[in-house]
């Protein structure tokens, strides 16, 4: 017995160094594989680049317009562009008809001279646009491009409409032609650009009566918002309704430029927000549907509140602080519609 057990240790551990032996004598060379890391390289802001991606947005989005594709034509936007488009397209399906396509001029390309390694990156097109098939439809649009991180796409911000009557200011440009980007906290301005969208607010909740009158020319989209939702109240309580609209900043970007006035120009966005109730609560009561969200409200139950979410894109000229009382800041430029809309049950459910 005890030779049995020696025999099978003996093989054992002869299996056990055959083994081992054969694991050591070749081992087995891996290579090492590094993964790094790229970083694109940021590339200089150019009239050249502003031109190529100018042209890259016109061509793309019309095909996405043409074929009808919502998804593709939000790829190219973002910001309250891709709210103002995502709601255009859904209009347009709603209402059966196919969405606007555009043609274009020659763009005046203003481009900011911005250090390559700093983002974002944007510029500023100013150009005519005209609706196809409409040819008394041609306004100036003012068109605000934006490239966040040297890897990503250069997306269109925002498009504003110059007003009939109001011209664009002349922007201060050096011997290459390149504009001159404003800090949105620039203090030699009447108003901060920074400040330019809570100014407009506050005349559009305040009225005429509004100490901001002193630094901005009130008319349709300050004073006149405020006029427009006293209207807008007084016609909802006498269908035993009550309407809240206020009007707020965004977290958009502002664009601001310099011009030749040592003023400046101001790209920016606005958000008008309401809710529309039943008055008092009533059980089982619901509001009627606005006709101007009925697209975007297509298809969802409805509560006893509709909520809805306006942007609005506007440029504004920013006078000197130096020309302080005698001249303020003024819209030129306005565009946008409503973008959200949404019901939710009754708070007394």
């Amino acid at each position: 017995m005890w030779q049995s057990f020696r025999s099978t240790s003996i093989v054992l551990a002869a299996v056990t160094l055959v083994t081992a032996g054969c694991a050591g004598s070749e081992p087995e060379a891996r290579p090492t594989v590094l993964v790094t890391a790229t970083t694109p390289e940021p590339e200089l802001l150019t009239h050249q680049v502003a031109e190529r991606e100018f042209r890259a947005f016109v061509t793309n989005d019309d095909v996405a317009r043409a074929a009808g594709d919502e998804r593709l034509a939000l790829t190219w936007t973002s910001d309250g562009q891709s709210q103002l488009t995502a709601a255009e397209f859904r209009k347009a399906a709603y209402d059966g008809d196919p969405v606007n396509r555009y043609q274009y001029g020659e763009p005046q390309l203003l481009v900011p001279k911005l250090k390559a390694d700093i983002y974002p990156h944007w510029f500023v097109a100013a150009v005519p646009r005209t609706v196809q098939g409409e040819p008394k439809s041609t306004r100036t649009a003012l068109m605000a491009f934006i490239r966040r991180a040297p890897g990503d796409r250069w997306r269109l911000s925002l498009t504003t409409e110059l007003l009939p009557k109001a011209k664009l200011p002349k922007v201060t440009v050096d011997d290459e032609g390149y504009a001159t980007a404003l800090n949105t906290t620039d203090s030699t301005m009447l108003i901060r650009p920074r400040e330019v969208p809570g100014i407009q607010a506050t005349l559009a909740s305040e009225g005429p009566d509004s100490v901001a009158r002193k630094v901005m020319r009130t008319g349709k989209y300050t004073t006149g918002y405020y006029s427009e939702v006293r209207r807008a109240t007084r016609k909802a309580a006498d269908k035993d309704l009550t309407l809240q609209i206020v009007t707020v900043a965004t977290p958009f970007p502002i664009f601001p430029l310099r011009t030749e006035d040592d003023g400046g120009l101001v790209l920016y966005s606005l958000g008008r927000n309401s809710l529309l109730t039943v008055k008092d609560g009533k059980s089982g009561a619901k509001p009627p549907v606005p006709p101007e969200a009925a697209h975007l409200l297509d298809g969802t139950d409805e509560g006893s509140d509709i909520t809805t979410s306006e942007v609005y894109q506007f440029a504004a000229t920013d006078p000197p602080r130096t020309k302080k009382g005698k001249v303020k800041a003024d819209i030129i430029a306005q565009a946008g519609t409503i973008a959200k809309a949404g019901t939710r049950p009754s708070r007394t459910s």
